[in-house]
């Protein structure tokens, strides 16, 4: 009896079990067999590799991008709210407490955790809602995307992720919100993992 041919089973009948991509849980170098997130984004070749690493720039400046587009959405709901559309209705400061004045703002400060800046709450419109929600689940998806990129701890692949989060940092925020920074507002990034 011979037990080493397995009738053809070892080699699977010679069907080709796609690219092998190479797991690294340190930092390494390697450009060949390296797979981007995905198996199927295989890198086969010093060219594919090029493609990725500048795909990876284009992704890393969209995400920049995205939170441009962001804050100028925000700026202008902000900016058609605060000229009368629901400014009527339901303007409340804080969580959903009324407007305080005087001994009342400390204690709210107190129970709230937080201290009130005289900034008015005021509800947004559905679709401006719907838009703000998609457009913060695309910055956490892209985020999230590119702390992946980085978890291949492939050394060109997080510098391209850098290349690209600086160039697009350059383009699209040329610009500062002098109040928001000094009063110490946080323009910050919320979800961002890069």
């Amino acid at each position: 009896m011979d037990h080493g041919d397995h009738g053809g089973h070892g080699d699977h009948d010679g069907m080709d079990m796609g690219p092998k991509c190479s797991m690294h849980m340190l930092w390494n170098t390697q450009i060949v067999d390296t797979c981007v997130v995905f198996q199927q984004w295989h890198i086969s070749s010093k060219f594919t590799f090029a493609l990725s690493f500048f795909a990876i720039i284009a992704i890393s400046v969209g995400y920049e991008w995205l939170r441009a587009y962001q804050r100028s959405v925000d700026e202008r709901i902000a900016l058609a709210l605060s000229r009368g559309k629901g400014r009527d209705r339901g303007l409340v400061s804080g969580r959903s407490s009324p407007e305080l004045s005087g001994p009342d703002v400390e204690e709210a400060s107190l129970l709230t955790g937080r201290v009130r800046k005289g900034g008015a709450v005021v509800p947004v419109p559905p679709f401006q809602r719907v838009l703000r929600a998609v457009l913060y689940g695309a910055s956490v998806f892209i985020s999230f995307f590119l702390m992946l990129v980085f978890m291949t701890y492939n050394a060109y692949l997080i510098l391209a992720v850098v290349i690209g989060a600086s160039a697009g940092h350059f383009v699209f925020g040329g610009q500062m919100d002098l109040d928001s920074i000094l009063n110490g507002g946080n323009a910050g990034k919320g979800m961002a993992c890069h």
